[in-house]
């Protein structure tokens, strides 16, 4: 009789921590379940000049998507809009390129990949793989620019009184609330 309620006890002590086990694990977070959607604007090269045009880039899109993105509900939605907002994208950059003597190209496209750990404000994200749309202008081998479209870390709006105001989401919420 000893020895079955010891075994008994040890069964069930091992079913334990297989169930803690398993359920830690469903919680790690996995790169491709982020639910985040980064831009990544990667710069034709390191030129001073190729610099300068990829931030006239990056500030044309944030003000341009802003509107789109910064009441999206999901990551989803708002990766169904920058698919419909592909080619307009790719038009605008293009034209911003073209005058300022620029001739070469752009892609536009959603992808997942690496991204080292990173701060904005008071939210960190570890470093992983996320979802991103990646703006490559021309060869694409210069330094680049990363931010947030979902949440809307990276998007900034003015209010009624034209003061500059950070849009919230109840993601960044709830990390703040954790980790602040």
């Amino acid at each position: 009789m000893f020895n079955y309620l010891s075994m008994k006890k040890k069964i069930m002590i091992c079913v334990a921590l297989l169930l803690l086990i398993m359920v830690g694990a469903c919680m790690l977070p996995r790169g491709e379940d982020y639910d985040y959607l980064r831009l990544h604007i990667r710069a034709n090269s390191n030129s001073a000049v190729d610099q300068k045009v990829k931030y006239e880039i990056k500030d044309d899109l944030v003000e341009y998507l802003t509107p789109y993105l910064c009441n999206v509900s999901s990551k989803e939605k708002a990766i169904s809009y920058i698919n419909s907002l592909k080619p307009s994208i790719e038009r605008r950059c293009i034209e911003i390129l073209r005058s300022k003597g620029f001739n070469y190209s752009v892609n536009v496209k959603i992808d997942n990949e690496y991204f080292p750990t990173r701060t904005y404000s008071n939210t960190t994200l570890e470093s992983g793989y996320y979802d991103a749309v990646i703006v490559e202008l021309g060869d694409a081998i210069g330094d680049n620019w990363w931010c947030v479209m979902y949440p809307p870390l990276c998007f900034m709006n003015k209010n009624e009184n034209n003061t500059q105001i950070n849009f919230k989401s109840k993601i960044v919420e709830w990390f703040q609330s954790l980790f602040g």
